[in-house]
């Protein structure tokens, strides 16, 4: 069965994170800038998906090609998307076009209108300024749950590939976990809920396994691995503080999501006598984003790297100790974007080496973005200090 997932506003990051998620999928390819096709031999629950996928913005199902963007032959394949016999009330519908040129949509939707009309049922297209619909408008208007959003691609050889959106990212939730926790850290960063779910994808580790992160902060990675089902979790954080909130946010997720959580295990300790504390050999994957620098104010670039590249090295020289032989380090190092060049840091690797998360034949597309060290960047214009996402393995 072939699904569609569209990707988010870092296509680099969200397609390593499908990859790292689908590694058995039997076919992929990407289409235009904006999906990525899997060939899924295995039933896939998409409601549940989603949650577990911080950098896909919608799932649906491919249904049928065309060849040509006649209006009529378009039209006859979309309508058979609409089960007439299901609809009660007034029917919303949309439509999402991703391509690389314009496309007027509007004759298509108001064929679509026409066809309901002579079945009698009152419709609405729902539409907006821009060529898709986002997973707000999807939502707000209840086009998968009562309606149909069907989704155009227009692929490399200038075919239409048509499908229908099972399900978008649940942006209300991902906001409430963000901004309505009780403990935030504005000052020293904090991961967002998002970023935090790729990176734990990107471990490639499973539910059972044994992750740990030792800069929780105020634990966003611990309790969206808790929110993924993880079993086997230690948290770390050698600021009192950290450790205090989360707790705090840990116990705010159990009364929100009625989490069961069997093995987890905070420690308020410094990340560089980690080894006396958790068994050599025992951690599948370790998942964390360190003090990225000073935040606000004037710095010295200069000295902020150095010092950061020592205590990088001296992170994963202890990291070395504790992981499993077959483990990953996810780790997020800082981008400093305050001159025109940015800069990066290069702290001693300990016998670890960088893994590129996008295999070599994917790596030409025009929207794989990578650093020369094979790494992807995470930022915003005008932020200070970016990301740049490694994952490492010895």
């Amino acid at each position: 069965m072939e699904y569609f997932f569209i990707l988010g506003s870092n296509p680099a990051l969200s397609i390593a994170e499908l990859l790292a998620v689908f590694s058995p999928a039997s076919s992929k390819k990407i289409v235009g800038e904006n999906a990525l096709i899997l060939d899924i031999n295995e039933d896939i629950f998409p409601l549940e998906l989603i949650k577990k996928l911080g950098g896909t913005i919608k799932i649906g199902i491919l249904k049928d090609e065309v060849k040509t963007n006649n209006k009529e032959e378009l039209l006859a394949k979309i309508i058979k998307f609409i089960d007439i016999k299901k609809i009660s009330g007034k029917f919303n519908y949309g439509i999402s076009y991703y391509g690389n040129n314009q496309y007027n949509l509007k004759p298509l939707a108001m064929a679509i209108k026409k066809y309901l009309r002579r079945r009698e049922i009152n419709s609405r297209w729902v539409s907006s300024s821009e060529p898709v619909l986002s997973s707000v408008v999807v939502e707000q208007n209840k086009l998968v749950v009562k309606g149909m959003e069907a989704v155009i691609l227009k692929n490399n050889q200038n075919n239409f590939l048509l499908g229908q959106t099972l399900t978008v990212q649940p942006f209300k939730e991902l906001s409430f976990r963000d901004y309505g926790r009780p403990k935030r850290d504005n000052r020293s960063g904090m991961v967002p809920p998002k970023l935090a779910q790729i990176m734990i994808n990107l471990s490639k580790s499973k539910i059972t396994d044994k992750i740990l992160d030792p800069f929780c902060g105020s634990g966003t990675i611990i309790t969206e691995a808790m929110l993924m089902g993880y079993k086997d979790i230690i948290g770390s954080d050698i600021s009192e503080k950290a450790v205090h909130d989360t707790k705090e946010n840990i116990e705010w997720m159990k009364d929100n999501y009625q989490l069961k959580i069997t093995n987890f295990k905070l420690l308020n300790k410094s990340v560089f006598k980690l080894s006396k504390f958790i068994k050599p050999n025992s951690v599948k994957a370790i998942i964390t984003e360190p003090y990225l620098g000073p935040q606000r104010g004037s710095f010295d670039v200069l000295k902020i790297i150095k010092d950061l590249e020592d205590q990088y090295a001296k992170s994963l020289h202890e990291f070395k100790k504790i992981i499993k032989e077959d483990g990953r380090v996810v780790m997020v190092w800082p981008v400093f974007n305050i001159t025109q060049n940015m800069k990066y840091i290069n702290p001693k690797l300990n016998e670890f080496r960088i893994v590129n998360p996008i295999s070599s034949d994917w790596r030409s597309h025009r929207i794989i973005k990578l650093t020369n060290r094979n790494t992807i960047i995470y930022g915003r214009p005008g932020q200070k200090i970016w990301r740049e996402i490694v994952i490492l393995k010895k």
